[in-house]
């Protein structure tokens, strides 16, 4: 056991030793390290949350344990490896716990560690550590970050430009950015390397399905929920129900089809939007909207034969407006009108609609103007909010009708 610590404490001292790029979020890491509270860090697989734990804890005296290791959890001894700990790393004041989730009832270690007095940052890639698990044992002991793959601003910081000044020489170079990262996603891992892009998210989202789900789960039929997870990623934005996703791939019960999309949520992958109504029971019955949580994973495994960019678009507002904190439970819906058009995004505080959201790649004919523009109003009339925007690749500008005033934005500025 000591040897596999000696061993992690050389991968965490190799990893201290990187540059990294510092990722924009509100964090106030003295702040944070300062609670007694577990600091939990949840999100997808690769997309930085050992490397932002690790720079957390840069300057700091901290213990290091990789529950992504096999030879750890075969050894699994937590006596010993708390003795250990304390030989490895003398009187240290900070333990991080990376990918702690495959550790077989970790949330009970955890909540001993707590209770103990040890100062605990935990990095987990299941969005089910903040329902079952981190709900029953740890409730009200920890404290939440939770990270995506880069943002725009952060693919732009990467790329050494400035999001928010650009200078008129580099705006071409900004829309060939921003035309990438719509392509190909935020994926820390390929952001500098493009050409690897496909090959390296392809292998992660088939090892997600494979080591998250079907291994955690002990799915025995992989080879439906690889079809499910193929239909909805090649489906990317339009709405889904259980029912018809049955009978579309012709699973046993409606039930699996149910357990499986839950499944497929837990590792971050997929989100599943549902439909506005002030009826909650309406509501649940409605179809949800299904989103991917980075644009590379379609290009890599989505069967298609044009770009669907406005599709792209649309996905990548979606994942950005999840990082500014609103959620598919409750804060972030889609809404059709009474006459069946469609707002891409309602927006809620509390019981206040504060602004609805729409998407549209390119607004230059016409007749799509007044689809959106037309769709937009009837909605805000209905739900009776007056905050619009529609978010575009490149037009800007102020659309006044009906006494509504839209606010067109490029994705840039958005």
């Amino acid at each position: 056991m000591k040897t596999i610590i000696l061993n992690q404490r050389k991968e965490r001292d190799e990893l201290l030793s990187r540059p990294y790029l510092t990722r924009r979020n509100n964090l106030d890491t003295d702040i944070l390290l300062s609670s007694h509270l577990i600091k939990l860090i949840t999100g997808p697989r690769r997309v930085g949350k050992s490397t932002q734990a690790l720079l957390m804890l840069r300057d700091k005296n901290f213990a290091y344990l990789n529950f992504d290791t096999q030879p750890l959890l075969d050894a699994w001894d937590a006596n010993l490896v708390m003795r250990m700990l304390d030989d490895v790393y003398p009187d240290y004041e900070y333990l991080l716990l990376d990918e702690v989730q495959n550790l077989e009832a970790w949330d009970l270690w955890v909540s001993e560690l707590f209770r103990q007095g040890k100062n605990l940052v935990i990095t987990g890639s299941n969005a089910k550590m903040l329902s079952s698990e981190m709900a029953t044992v740890l409730t009200g002991k920890y404290l939440q970050v939770e990270m995506l793959p880069f943002s725009l601003e952060e693919f732009f910081d990467w790329n050494k430009l400035d999001l928010h000044g650009l200078k008129d020489e580099q705006r071409i170079e900004s829309s060939v950015l921003t035309d990438d990262y719509l392509r190909n996603g935020g994926y820390p891992e390929v952001v500098a390397s493009r050409q690897l892009t496909r090959s390296y998210l392809d292998t992660l989202f088939d090892s997600i399905v494979w080591k998250d789900v079907a291994k955690r789960h002990n799915v025995r039929n992989i080879t439906d929920l690889n079809n499910l997870a193929m239909y909805l990623v090649s489906n990317f934005c339009n709405p889904i129900s259980a029912n018809e996703l049955t009978e579309e791939l012709g699973f046993s019960s409606v039930n699996t089809t149910k357990k499986y999309l839950d499944y497929l949520h837990e590792p971050y992958l997929f989100y599943y939007l549902p439909r506005y109504n002030n009826k909650l029971k309406l509501m649940k019955k409605a179809p949800r909207k299904v989103y991917v949580v980075d644009n590379g994973f379609i290009a890599a495994k989505a069967f298609s034969l044009s770009d669907n960019l406005g599709r792209l678009l649309e996905n990548q507002v979606f994942i950005e407006l999840i990082r500014r904190g609103y959620n598919t439970d409750k804060t972030m819906f889609y809404y059709r009108s009474r006459n069946d058009k469609e707002v891409d995004f309602v927006l809620r505080r509390g019981a206040h609609i504060e602004r609805l959201v729409q998407v549209c790649y390119d607004m230059s004919s016409p007749r799509t103007e007044k689809r959106e523009v037309d769709g937009l109003i009837e909605s805000a009339g209905e739900l009776k909010c007056d905050n619009l925007v529609i978010v575009t690749n490149k037009d800007e500008r102020t659309i006044e009708k009906d006494g509504y005033k839209i606010d067109v934005v490029p994705l840039l500025k958005f």
